[in-house]
């Protein structure tokens, strides 16, 4: 089968789109012929070796956390899932033609394995930073970031359980911003300012990585309102780096039920064959994403 891997730590081009061996489904494991994968942030990262404390590799090692495909091999001890099932879920090596998924779920009618692979490690990001910031209906949410992946299923989660949301992003994104229900503003010069005119901030997120704890610390008065995901300095302010997954098969469920509701909705900004993984990632790192990027197989 196809694999992407990489036998060195570096940047994109260390991506190899290479003849692997098959994988099998072990005792509470399915595998799945791969239709589409996703392309997160901690890809890159774990490809980069920034990740090497939280997610030990050894060398040569194969990319990716989610995919939607099609069952093609149910593990002992597995129940309610047959071969032909279409599902998404969350696994390892999932840039390859098949992969072992450790936690997955039926996809939603009306869903295309496309979008379906834009969903899992998100959702579960989302809800998990949600909960992590202690935010409450009623309350106010400042989201740094916001127009990505995660950024679009918080914006969303969040207005369906009554929190307001501020979201800021590129001049490029506010309408997309508030088509999800934010308040939206632009990063840069006097974003803080603007911010403030949008009114109270009761907890915010940092999604993005681009040094903005400080302020955001300020603007809620309490390091505890602070989640980030993406600056590794976070802690130095006292706020919570979040990088530890909580429960995946939860997450798939919730946004089973969201997705079916109508009230979550990531789309693919785009898509990209499985030799183009560098491209992917190169776009990735660039940030500006309105959505999800995703390998097609």
């Amino acid at each position: 089968m196809k694999k992407v891997i990489f036998a060195e730590f570096g940047g994109p081009d260390v991506l190899r789109l290479t003849e692997a061996e098959e994988p099998h489904a072990g005792p509470g494991r399915i595998r799945v012929a791969v239709r589409a994968a996703g392309v997160n942030p901690v890809d890159w990262r774990v490809r980069e070796g920034q990740m090497l404390k939280a997610h030990p590799i050894e060398l040569p090692a194969g990319v990716g956390l989610d995919a939607a495909g099609v069952v093609d091999e149910v593990g002992e001890g597995v129940e309610g899932v047959e071969v032909g099932d279409r599902v998404f879920g969350e696994g390892s090596s999932t840039y390859a033609e098949f992969a072992v998924l450790d936690a997955w779920a039926r996809m939603p009618e009306g869903l295309t394995f496309e979008e379906a692979a834009g969903y899992p490690s998100v959702v579960e990001t989302a809800l998990r930073v949600i909960r992590e910031t202690g935010v409450r209906s009623g309350q106010t949410l400042l989201v740094s970031g916001a127009s990505g992946g995660v950024g679009s299923a918080v914006l969303q989660i969040a207005r369906d359980r009554g929190i307001t949301v501020i979201g800021t992003a590129g001049a490029a994104n506010q309408d997309y911003l508030r088509s999800l229900g934010a308040l939206a503003t632009t990063y840069g010069e006097g974003w803080v300012e603007r911010v403030r005119r949008l009114g109270r901030v009761d907890a915010a997120l940092d999604l993005a990585g681009s040094g903005v704890i400080r302020e955001l610390v300020g603007l809620t008065g309490d390091p505890d309102k602070v989640v980030s995901i993406a600056d590794l300095a976070a802690p130095e302010y006292g706020v919570r780096f979040s990088g530890v997954a909580g429960s995946v098969p939860d997450a798939l469920a919730e946004a089973v039920a969201l997705i079916s509701r109508g009230r979550l909705h990531i789309p693919v900004e785009k898509s990209y064959p499985l030799a183009e993984a560098a491209a992917a990632h190169i776009d990735s790192q660039a940030g500006h994403t309105r959505g999800r990027r995703v390998l097609v197989v």
